[in-house]
């Protein structure tokens, strides 16, 4: 890892260069792990020209920030991270402001000295940790891999007559016992009407046969997440209705994710979707973007939004998943996980799309 974090510091060096920035301050968790591969909880760096590469940790981390950063970054031990790394900045000093609250900031701008000049910069190791790497794109491909296996076993014991906490938690459980460090985030369990809440919350409620199942889960693993939706019937007959609208999310989904590549607006990729689905009567069912970027958290850019201003580049791994949601009737959502290409799109997602019956 240290070379690679050696070699995504110059990156960050020079991008903040790019705006006149002496030095970059990273504070964010996700962020100082992408950047220097340190796992704790309290850390800190600096990265500027000169190769200026400062990383600060309390005694804690002794041992734990020596053996992950090596001596390719210049450690220091204190008990007041924003105090002591205050000490040695210089010039214009950029700083996440989406990171730290208004009580951080002020105790820095405090402890600095007269020749620094605060700069918000929030968003910068943000915008070069959408560019996945080789290593980046194997982790998600890893996380995504489990997810699915984790998913198929559960299904194996059936859906209708459990409730929807049980599969959810068994999904969980399922996919901690296969290796992974936790989930992306608590997983959507939705059968019927309840799949029409976008984000759902599971309940104590037995899942019944003849209707459809939302199903949207994600495993984290080696750092990486993954990101994922399918949606299934329940056994029995499935009311026509609701066979139409999976199909209508089903083309939709296809389609926009025909349209992934790189150089393409994530404005462009949306309406690609959200026409097909307007076109069939249900364009004010589907009131979320079209998808969203997967890495180190499972909400990242780009976006794929009718507000979107991003075009993506070759190495983003994004979300797919239009959905439509008939308040008191059904919801359908369909999601991939996939690496833009050049000419398209290597789709990290191994599930079937076709309307799939789980029996049992």
């Amino acid at each position: 890892m240290t070379e690679v974090s050696v070699a995504r510091a110059r990156r960050l060096a020079e991008r903040a260069a790019q705006d006149e920035l002496d030095l970059l301050l990273v504070t964010g968790a996700v962020d100082v792990r992408w950047l220097t591969g340190f796992t704790g909880s309290s850390g800190l760096a600096v990265v500027g020209s000169g190769g200026v590469r400062r990383f600060v940790t309390d005694f804690r981390y002794l041992v734990q920030s020596a053996e992950q950063l090596g001596d390719d970054w210049e450690r220091e031990i204190a008990q007041e991270l924003l105090a002591h790394v205050a000490q040695g900045l210089h010039g214009r000093v950029g700083f996440d402001d989406g990171d730290l609250s208004v009580k951080q900031h002020a105790a820095l701008a405090d402890a600095v000295g007269d020749d620094v000049e605060l700069v918000p910069a929030g968003g910068l190791v943000g915008e070069l940790r959408a560019v996945k790497d080789a290593d980046e794109v194997a982790r998600i491909r890893a996380a995504t891999r489990l997810a699915d296996r984790a998913l198929e076993e559960v299904l194996e014991r059936g859906l209708a007559g459990r409730t929807e906490r049980d599969v959810a938690l068994d999904l969980e459980m399922t996919m901690r016992r296969m290796g992974a460090e936790g989930v992306s985030f608590p997983p959507i369990v939705a059968a019927g009407a309840h799949g029409a809440l976008p984000h759902a919350e599971p309940r104590d409620v037995e899942i019944p046969r003849g209707t459809l199942c939302v199903i949207d889960w994600g495993a984290q693993l080696d750092g990486y997440a993954s990101d994922c939706t399918r949606t299934f019937g329940t056994g029995g007959e499935v009311d026509p209705r609701d066979a139409e609208v999976y199909e209508l999310v089903r083309v939709a989904q296809e389609q926009a994710l025909a349209a992934v590549r790189a150089g393409v607006g994530g404005r462009e990729v949306d309406a690609v979707a959200r026409d097909l689905i307007a076109a069939a009567g249900h364009g004010e069912h589907f009131g979320h973007g079209l998808g969203h970027g997967v890495g180190a958290e499972v909400h990242e850019g780009p976006r794929l939004s009718q507000r979107s201003d991003s075009v993506l580049a070759a190495g983003n791994v994004v979300t797919v998943e239009p959905g439509v949601y008939v308040p008191g009737a059904v919801g359908v959502r369909i999601e991939d996980l996939a690496v833009v290409t050049d000419d398209g799109t290597d789709v990290l997602t191994s599930l079937p799309k076709r309307l799939r019956t789980i029996d049992g």
